[in-house]
């Protein structure tokens, strides 16, 4: 009876995951068609499906990169986040909240500097390595001072971050780059053309090797002495997770500039509906991030028409307000239980 019980928990458990994921495909394929028929141009889905070549040179060189790297850097920082979250085993912890974005902004402005003439892919691999560096020393600092309280992780990770975004503007101001490395990282899908978001796709094999090793993932976010006694390689697990995490972080931060919140904000809200198993849960992940980011750059584009709201902001209005309700909800939780 016991068995049979258990066979229709699950049952039940994966039908619900499976509405989830046909809602939000319904609703991200909606936000998509929305997406590519808004801008400040004119534009017609009938004179499209007639062929007219204005609609198909507008769609196919704006709307739709737009479109893409919309999704794919949804999925790309919501996965990263999800990642951070599960192997530190804080809720809080995230690219934005651990410092990976402003180790970016650094890798960024040193790329300027030594590589201003390189390719992006060079910029990539340079903020890639810095980031890679900052996240492992904002790690060893968790290891080190052996914090127990959930909310002080990302308060240590945000004050390490400012210390080295400051760093970062300091040394801008000096080598007189700073309106560059400005108008470089603000979060902005305005200027995305075919051409400049290719480099987004390489985010896609990374979501391919979190997904058949996410079980891993789970166990190294147990501890080292627990995921030992399993026969896991705690370090090299740990390692494979932070280094898929500054590179997708990498990646958007190049070719889109720094978003807040994302990684944050959207493992959270899935936690809360379907557990936080992380293979369980990365497919809602990346769809609820991809959905998420799509509809504030609508709402950017939309609310003061024809002009455009960068949506760094408008991610990070909603992202503090719903950051603000997710530590409310977790400390009355922990205080009731």
């Amino acid at each position: 009876m016991s068995s049979m019980m258990k066979k229709i928990h699950i049952d039940d458990r994966r039908r619900k995951r499976i509405w989830t994921h046909m809602i939000l495909i319904v609703v991200l394929i909606v936000l998509s068609i929305f997406s590519i028929g808004i801008g400040a141009e004119d534009f017609s889905f009938s004179a499209l499906f007639q062929g007219n070549g204005k609609e198909t040179f507008l769609v196919s060189i704006s709307r739709l990169p737009r479109t893409l790297s919309i999704i794919i850097t949804g999925a790309a920082l919501s996965m990263a986040g999800l990642i951070m979250q599960t192997i530190t085993n804080n809720k809080f912890v995230s690219p934005s909240t651990a410092g990976t974005m402003e180790w970016c902004r650094m890798g960024v402005a040193i790329a300027i500097l030594c590589a201003g003439g390189q390719s992006s892919f060079v910029k990539v691999t340079l903020a890639f390595v810095v980031a890679l560096a900052g996240t492992m020393l904002f790690m060893a600092l968790l290891q080190g001072l052996k914090i127990r309280n959930a909310f002080v992780v990302p308060l240590v990770g945000m004050m390490m971050g400012n210390v080295v975004s400051s760093v970062t503007t300091f040394f801008a101001y000096q080598y007189d780059i700073i309106q560059n490395m400005s108008s470089w990282l603000q979060g902005n899908f305005a200027l995305i053309i075919k051409g400049r978001y290719e480099l987004l796709y390489l985010g896609i094999p990374c979501l391919i090797i979190v997904y058949f090793y996410a079980h891993r993932f789970t166990i190294a976010g147990m501890g080292e002495e627990f995921s030992t006694g399993l026969g896991q390689q705690h370090k090299k697990i740990v390692m494979l997770g932070l280094v898929i995490v500054a590179f997708t972080t990498s990646l958007v931060v190049v070719t889109v500039g720094s978003i807040p919140f994302i990684g944050l904000i959207v493992p959270n809200l899935v936690s809360l509906y379907h557990g936080d198993h992380l293979k369980g849960t990365l497919l809602e992940t990346a769809l609820l991030g991809s959905v998420f980011v799509m509809a504030c750059d609508i709402f950017g584009r939309v609310i003061i028409a024809p002009y455009e709201m960068n949506i760094s902001v408008v991610v990070s209005v909603i992202g503090s307000f719903l950051f603000t309700v997710l530590l409310f909800w977790k400390n009355r939780k922990g205080g009731a239980s």
